[in-house]
């Protein structure tokens, strides 16, 4: 099995500590807009929280379409290695009879 390249995982957009940071000070943000905009603790609090379910569904997604897509490159690597290897073994010459063989020249 090949390994996988090594990544510098802080460079990535998926890196779980910055996107929590992220996420807290968007709902910070939204949270306050929203407390401005309508003036209840209550909705603010009910919108802020429908706010931070939908932000971790998008990065459940968002996710599982990456780990979906190295999966399939991955397998299409696998595969063209195969048919390579398939290829090769084509184009060995077959003789049809062992060259030890008594009589291995005649028809």
């Amino acid at each position: 099995m090949k390994r996988a390249p090594e990544t510098k995982w802080r460079d990535s957009t998926a890196y779980a500590p910055r996107f929590f940071l992220s996420m807290a000070i968007a709902l910070v943000v939204f949270a306050v807009v929203t407390y401005i905009s309508t003036g209840s603790l209550a909705t603010t609090a009910i919108q802020t929280i429908i706010c931070a379910v939908l932000i971790q569904v998008g990065y459940f997604l968002a996710t599982l379409y990456l780990v979906r897509r190295t999966a399939r490159e991955r397998k299409a690597e696998a595969e063209q290695g195969l048919r390579a290897k398939q290829d090769l073994d084509k184009t060995k010459p077959k003789v049809p009879v062992p060259m030890n063989e008594p009589g291995h020249l005649q028809p």
